[in-house]
Order: C-alpha cells, then sequence, then structure tokens
C-alpha cells in the first residue's frame, strides 16, 4: 500500500512539473497580463468607491487616542493641583498654631529680646500665610483654566467620535457591497499572476504603478493606445495583433493587446466574476 501511494506521489510529481515546464505561447502571456489587469483594475474600482474613508478613519482614531492622552495629561495636572492646594492649606493650619504659641510665648516672656525673637517668629509665619494663600489662588487660577481646557477637549472628543462613528458606519456599508467580491478579485489577481513568468509580472507591476488609473495593459481602441490616445502606424497594429512578441506603446510605455483579444477576456473575467 505505502508503494502505491509512493508511485501516485510520484506520478502527480512529474505531471505538475511537465505542466509547469510547458511552453507558454507570447498569445496566452498577453491574455494572462489582460486578464490580470481586467481584474486588478477592478479591485482599484472598488478601492476608488472606498475613496479616503480609510485613511480617514486611521486619521479620526489617531487623533481620538492623542485627545485621551491630552485628557489624562489635564486630569492629573488638576489632581496635582488639588494636591498642591491641600499641602498649603497644611502650611497654613501650621503657621496658624505657631502664631497661636507664639502669642502665648510673649506674654510670659522676661525681657525685650525674647519679645523681639518671638515677634520675628510670628512675621514669619504670618509671611508664609501669605505665600501659601497667594499660591492657593494661582493653583485654583490654573485648574479653573485646565478645566475650560478639559471641557472643550471632552466636547471635542465627542464630537470626533460621532464622526468616527458616521464614516465607520459609512465604509462599512460599502465594505459589505463589496467584500465578498473584493476577496474572489485579489485571490483571482494571485492566481493569475502565478501564470505570469517573474520578468514580466514585475515589468507589468512597475508600469502599473507608474501610469495614470493603473492600467499597465490596454487594448487598441480606433486604431490608438488606450490611455494616451497616440495613434499606432498600421503595421505595428498587424504587429500586435499577430500575438507573436510582447509590444509596448512606445509614448505610455504600456503593454498593448489588440482589440479582438481585449473584447474575448472582458467576456471571460465578467462570466468568472458574475
Amino acid at each position: 500500500m505505502q508503494s502505491f501511494y509512493r508511485k501516485k506521489t510520484q506520478i502527480q510529481f512529474i505531471t505538475y512539473n511537465m505542466a509547469k515546464n510547458k511552453e507558454v505561447t507570447v498569445e496566452e502571456k498577453l491574455r494572462a497580463l489582460y486578464d490580470l489587469q481586467l481584474i486588478d483594475s477592478r479591485v482599484d474600482e472598488i478601492k476608488n468607491v472606498r475613496g479616503e474613508l480609510p485613511l480617514e478613519i486611521e486619521d479620526l482614531e489617531d487623533e481620538i487616542i492623542g485627545l485621551n492622552k491630552r485628557l489624562s495629561n489635564l486630569d492629573e495636572d488638576v489632581t496635582n493641583l488639588k494636591g498642591e492646594i491641600s499641602d498649603k492649606k497644611i502650611v497654613i493650619e501650621e503657621a496658624k498654631a505657631l502664631l497661636k504659641k507664639y502669642a502665648e510665648q510673649q506674654k510670659k516672656v522676661r525681657n525685650n529680646r525674647e519679645f523681639n525673637s518671638l515677634s520675628k517668629e510670628s512675621e514669619y509665619q504670618e509671611l508664609e500665610i501669605e505665600l501659601a494663600e497667594k499660591r492657593i489662588k494661582e493653583y485654583k487660577a490654573k485648574i479653573e483654566q485646565k478645566n475650560e481646557v478639559i471641557a472643550a477637549t471632552k466636547e471635542n472628543i465627542a464630537k470626533q467620535k460621532d464622526l468616527l462613528k458616521h464614516k465607520s458606519a459609512e465604509l462599512d456599508d460599502i465594505m459589505k457591497d463589496t467584500v465578498k467580491e473584493e476577496e474572489l478579485l485579489l485571490q483571482k489577481s494571485d492566481e493569475y499572476s502565478e501564470l505570469i513568468d517573474d520578468h514580466l509580472l514585475k515589468a507589468y507591476k512597475r508600469i502599473r504603478a507608474t501610469v495614470k488609473n493603473g492600467l499597465a495593459v490596454v487594448s487598441i481602441e480606433r486604431g490608438a493606445s488606450g490611455g494616451s490616445f497616440f495613434t499606432i502606424p498600421p503595421q505595428r497594429q498587424v504587429e500586435i495583433a499577430s500575438r507573436k512578441k510582447i509590444i509596448t506603446d512606445e509614448h505610455s510605455g504600456r503593454i498593448l493587446v489588440d482589440g479582438a483579444l481585449a473584447e474575448e477576456e472582458k467576456e471571460k473575467i465578467d462570466k468568472l466574476l458574475s
């Protein structure tokens, strides 16, 4: 039994290599390239329908994260300022206690030197109280300012969250209509890419990245290259229609296919996707 499965695996491997090493004609390459272009163009259309929504949503999410971080820092600042106020109140209470103590001691002094010394200590504590009260006023003013910023920040967060919710719902509606189609298209794009040799696939991707609308493979329409509209000489058109070699448009660099091939592949891809 093991011998049977081993032979079966060997036969499958040989068959695979034979299929892989089969000579692919130029026409087959052109058809595969145009099929890939049709599929990728449809993916582009779907992405265009989504437009900038994914990026806008990402920016809003980042902005909300930043606003929440700012809000957290502001809350921390307010907490720290309230702590400073509590500390200053303790300083005031301690100074008042010392003032009361010094006042009692002044009643029992035996000479002017002791009285003056206690008076200086009392003056110092009064200055401590005055300075602490000043700082408390400053801290309260800062808290009031920060609370205003906190309120504005919370309002801004709520506004941005509503906008994010709206845009996310809008994107979800678009995705519901296109997600299955896009998954199928991307799967088919990978499948057709595997049918094209690496050198030609790299050229296709390079052209697609540099030309308008991502059209790397175009058909001849009314004697001109689709996308550039420069007239192609009749002899050149005959060469393209013969499908014997890969021909590019000298003006745009796009790969050219004849109209008949393009129509055949459009019908095939339409049936495939339907």
